[in-house]
């Protein structure tokens, strides 16, 4: 049997979230054709983490700073032009969104409620990853937004 070894490109990227009002909102992008809405992700750069190289990304491609926190998510595969890519998640608490970032002129973003983010984007395994993100993240923002006086909001 002669079966081709196929490389698998390693990739990490974002969920970049806030939480507004009690409601948890995912930034989505374009792509460069402006065809699909994706997550922020990219090849990991020599010499970085995935979590550090996925925060690069999120500011060449989305503007965004924020806390990635180091343990992933999940991971999806995709296949682009025959490569094989298999990308490992994060999640990102956006701090700080820029107007001037690299990637700004080729790009759209868009904060939307999880829900309409999930089906805003055409990959089911990132499907499956944000409603991972949505079922155990949405527990722990609501039981722990608290306001002034101690008590909890929502």
């Amino acid at each position: 049997m002669n079966q081709k070894i196929r490389k698998i490109f390693k990739q990490s990227g974002v969920i970049p979230y806030r939480v507004q009002n009690g409601n948890i909102e995912i930034l989505l992008i374009t792509t460069r054709d402006r065809n699909n809405w994706v997550i922020p992700k990219g090849g990991i750069a020599k010499g970085m983490s995935p979590p550090a190289s996925a925060a690069k990304e999120a500011w060449e491609e989305a503007g965004i700073i924020g806390q990635v926190d180091i343990n992933a998510v999940g991971s999806y595969r995709y296949r682009k032009r025959g490569k094989i890519y298999r990308v490992q998640m994060y999640l990102l608490l956006v701090e700080m969104l820029s107007e001037d970032y690299p990637e700004a002129g080729q790009r759209q973003r868009e904060w939307l409620d999880v829900n309409i983010a999930i089906q805003m984007v055409k990959q089911n395994s990132l499907k499956r990853i944000l409603k991972v993100f949505l079922q155990s993240e949405f527990y722990f923002c609501q039981s722990s937004i608290m306001n002034k006086n101690g008590s909890r909001m929502g």
